[in-house]
């Protein structure tokens, strides 16, 4: 029965493929589509050429069901130019695991301490054997992110902070250890191993390059949209079935665990009730990039390497580049602010005609002061944020708790009611945590006189 389903699901994915385009394998043509014959809104693409500038981007590339319809290069980046892909090279792995876990190389069940031997952390043997295979593709291996080397993978930077899977946290070297668990398995280095499942097959180029203790992919931007277009078709390039473990697949690009809602095997998945970001707790609500279709998942690295993927819309976007505004290993507002730029090209219906100017910095005020028996608080935002505004008294104590929700960048005003509260002073509190920061970036406090 599951293998006849299975059988069905891959005939249905055939039948998909064949509305898409696939580059050949060899050489450089690749067909084009252009953007007015998608009804898109070519006056709109200076706009987005100039923001992407901005943000010292280097290539740009949209594909829509597997055709080129956007390509831009900024500067002296070409066609052919090598970038590195960062954190978004993650995802590379991920596919290459399921790969190794259909050939029945592994098991995602399997302790890491089975492949690497004991002693490869720091924990007790305990704790160590613990740690499985999916622990380090969801981001779930409990060992602490907060210290000195969040890159080391030597045992006496491998810490323990929690038992495994019940702590999420965005931390790099259990993951590059996936590295060394799939050359152990394999019995392949990780290029040798790289070259013959995925980038000979669907005409990459590329290579893994040793940096530090990490392993960071190099490639040219059209490379990284053939791997972006190969997972747009669930894993399979034109006739050639690449993964067709197909509940690896749907795993893979869905929600992994409990805590970071986000966080797939190694991808993150937009239109969630919640994500989580690096070195931080803070579970912020909603998707991390609303702007972005709810079925899009992404590729994400640090400076703003981002590959996007949004299957109902047959699309898949690359941006390539240096640090845009501020250095983040997960790059989610860029990436949500890309989608937006490019929804303006796209459906220039929806696009807001009237320019907005923002807030240059945070602001908290109200009005009156003093006030009876209500006032109006008034705060800006530069950028968005998770915003909580709250009202203690003097001594401390929480009274009231007026918001706590994603704001968007601009000037908001809400009405507050001291009805029920005696004369006094009271404080308004604002704290603001940035997504891109993944961090509380501002707290301010204004006093308020109720005078009843």
């Amino acid at each position: 029965m599951i293998k006849t389903l299975s059988l069905f699901i891959l005939l249905i994915n055939a039948a998909i493929s064949q509305n898409l385009y696939f580059p050949p394998v060899s050489g450089g043509s690749w067909e084009t589509v252009s953007p007015s014959s998608m009804g898109w809104d070519t006056t709109k693409l200076p706009g987005l050429y100039d923001f992407l500038e901005s943000k010292n981007s280097k290539a740009f590339i949209v594909l829509k069901d597997g055709r080129i319809v956007v390509e831009k290069y900024f500067d002296t980046f070409t066609a052919d130019s090598i970038w590195y892909w960062a954190s978004a090279g993650k995802t590379l792995t991920a596919f290459l695991t399921g790969q190794a876990v259909q050939e029945g190389k592994l098991k995602l069940t399997d302790t890491t301490s089975s492949i690497l031997g004991d002693g490869w952390t720091s924990l007790t043997q305990a704790q160590e054997r613990k740690i499985t295979i999916l622990n380090q593709l969801t981001m779930t291996t409990g060992l602490n992110d907060f210290v000195a080397d969040p890159y080391c993978t030597l045992p006496e930077c491998l810490i323990y902070k929690a038992e495994a899977g019940t702590r999420w946290a965005y931390h790099n070297a259990p993951y590059t250890l996936l590295d060394s668990v799939l050359m152990k398995r394999t019995g392949l280095p990780l290029n040798q191993y790289f070259q013959q499942k995925i980038r000979s097959r669907i005409g990459m180029n590329g290579l893994w390059v040793k940096q530090g203790y990490n392993n960071v992919y190099f490639s040219s931007p059209r490379s990284m949209a053939r791997f972006g277009l190969l997972v747009l078709n669930k894993g399979i390039w034109n006739n050639d079935t690449l993964l067709a473990d197909t509940v690896y697949f749907r795993s893979m690009v869905n929600t992994s665990q409990s805590i970071n809602k986000s966080y797939g095997y190694l991808w993150w998945l937009n239109g969630k009730e919640s994500y989580m970001l690096p070195q931080t707790q803070f579970v912020f609500p909603g998707s991390y990039a609303p702007d972005a279709p709810a079925d899009m998942f992404s590729a994400l690295g640090k400076n703003g390497q981002i590959l996007s993927i949004a299957p109902s819309s047959g699309l898949v976007v690359l941006r390539m580049g240096d640090v845009p505004d501020s250095s983040s290993e997960v790059p989610t507002t860029l990436c949500n602010s890309i989608w937006k730029e490019l929804n303006k090209v796209m459906n220039p219906a929806s696009a807001i005609s009237d320019e907005v100017v923002l807030p240059q910095s945070i602001t908290l005020s109200n009005y009156p002061n003093p006030f009876n028996p209500s006032t109006n608080i008034t705060f800006s935002l530069p950028s968005e944020g998770l915003v909580k505004l709250e009202v203690y008294n003097t001594a401390g104590e929480k009274l009231k708790e007026i918001l706590n929700e994603e704001r968007e960048a601009g000037t908001h005003t809400f009405h507050f009611s001291g009805s029920d509260l005696a004369t006094g002073v009271y404080l308004l509190r604002l704290t603001v945590y940035s997504r891109e920061q993944g961090r509380m970036i501002f707290t301010g406090t204004v006093k308020s006189i109720l005078l009843k």
